[in-house]
């Protein structure tokens, strides 16, 4: 037992740990949570960081550590970071709550760095689960809203739906194949001809997966969900969830072999997802709504690198689902600074916002821009590696239909930035905005350093991928 292989894990949970301590024992004595736990966040993502290197098996090699889990445990990590900062103060979080609210969060991120390591279909469940309940009772902690209270409804009821289908798919992989070990799956038949119980099987468990990612067709619960949550948890719901179920579907990159009956579904509910999410975010004037839609398209992008299933294809994968983190934070930065209130921001509530804050405006228009896919952004870098890496892996279609599709994303992700910087507002002034807070260093950093990471890494993507490939 090498604790070193567990390190990122183990200081996740010494975070729910602390977390579990204050609030038992909140009241004028107990440490103000603003005062260590973004400290201690930032020092997660350091020992994530660190345990970049590691490689080995644990637990009756049943938890695999390598170069991959540990990048997507380093991700996690950082979305978790940014996560408390961005909500650390936020307007709608009840004080005596808040405690509780980040400690949840932080079991649901330790969830997900255990989702990176394991191999083993039971495992995989479990972690799962424990990512994804721990996010339910975040949902309603928004005072006196209705709409949250529907979003955390029908975020369990679908939830809890795709866990069963999920079980039942594994069911039948344990009737035909006989074994739950990742290892030993990737080397048996997954065609229809041979094992058709195995195909239905592994169909049935990645739905549950696929229900994570907001991929089609378990997309439905994804707009509401961001809608109703809190801004802060809404970040969160849409980006982390995403690195865990993308680094689970990576590692059943090895059975996807082009032409194979559950490769060809992949593919054309990768197609349908791109093209569903971004045509519905054409039509909405809700900003998380938008970015709910546009969490569909984004994880059909994921999918092509899945799909292509080559090294390249996964190390094309992985640093579009980092960049999606950077991207996604980048743009829920400047709602959270927005919405002084708490409130959806809708695009008329953009109008003026160059004017009044010229820094925050700038943020945007490069979060917008990189998910969009354009230079020179790490959005563009990954769609380049995601596309390149599907060409002529006898899914040629789907390289083009994702060409098309952010062609499409253009016209509502440059929307965003057409209201920040053309559309002036009369009503400005009588907004609950300030200058002095709209320009202020400390609602601005967060979003600058964010994106400045994403132009970084469009510039210089080879320090990722270096990390990624074998």
């Amino acid at each position: 037992m090498n604790l070193q292989l567990i390190l990122p894990e183990l200081f996740q949970l010494l975070i729910v740990a602390g977390l579990f301590l204050q609030s038992i024992v909140q009241g004028d004595r107990a440490p103000q949570l603003k005062k260590w736990l973004p400290w201690a966040a930032g020092l997660s993502v350091l020992v994530a960081l660190a345990s970049l290197g590691q490689n080995g098996l644990l637990f009756g090699q049943t938890y695999q550590v390598d170069r991959l889990s540990q990048f997507f445990k380093m991700t996690v990590s950082f979305g978790f970071f940014l996560t408390v900062i961005n909500g650390v103060e936020q307007p709608l979080l009840e004080k005596e709550k808040q405690c509780d609210y980040f400690l949840f969060m932080a079991l649901s991120a330790w969830g997900l760095m255990l989702l990176c390591s394991t191999v083993e279909l039971i495992s995989i469940y479990l972690a799962l689960e424990l990512a994804s309940f721990s996010l339910f009772p975040l949902v309603p902690l928004r005072t006196k809203s209705l709409s949250a209270a529907e979003a955390a409804i029908k975020y369990m009821f679908i939830g809890g739906v795709a866990t069963a289908v999920g079980l039942f798919g594994f069911s039948y992989i344990l009737a035909a194949q006989h074994t739950t070990d990742l290892n030993q799956l990737v080397h048996m038949s997954w065609s229809w001809s041979h094992s058709p119980m195995a195909v239905l099987g592994l169909t049935f468990f990645l739905s549950g997966l696929l229900f994570k990612l907001a991929f089609f067709p378990f997309h439905f619960w994804a707009p509401d969900v961001y809608e109703g949550a809190g801004n802060e948890t809404a970040a969160y719901i849409a980006v982390l969830p995403k690195v865990g179920a993308v680094a689970v579907l990576l590692r059943f990159t090895p059975l996807l072999k082009p032409g194979m009956e559950i490769t060809t579904i992949l593919a054309v509910l990768a197609a349908a997802s791109m093209t569903y999410g971004n045509l519905a975010a054409l039509v909405q004037k809700d900003v998380k709504r938008i970015l709910g839609y546009s969490a569909i398209a984004h994880a059909g992008y994921l999918m092509v690198g899945v799909v292509a299933g080559t090294p390249m294809g996964v190390a094309a994968a992985a640093f579009y689902a980092f960049a999606y983190v950077l991207m996604s934070f980048t743009c829920f930065w400047v709602i959270c600074r927005e919405s002084v209130d708490g409130r959806n921001l809708k695009l008329e509530d953009l109008k003026g916002l160059s004017s009044r804050a010229p820094g925050l405006a700038l943020v945007l228009a490069v979060g917008a821009v990189a998910l969009v896919g354009l230079p020179p952004t790490a959005g563009f870098m990954g769609k380049f590696f995601l596309l390149s890496a599907a060409w002529n892996r006898g899914c040629n279609w789907l390289v083009v239909i994702a060409a098309a599709n952010v062609a499409i994303g253009l016209f509502y992700y440059l929307n965003l930035v057409r209201y920040a910087y053309t559309k002036q507002s009369p009503e400005a002034s009588k907004m609950a905005y300030t200058t002095e807070s709209g320009t202020s260093l400390r609602r601005l950093s967060g979003g600058l350093f964010l994106a400045g990471l994403i132009v970084l890494f469009g510039i210089l993507p080879d320090w990722v991928l270096r990390l990624l490939m074998p």
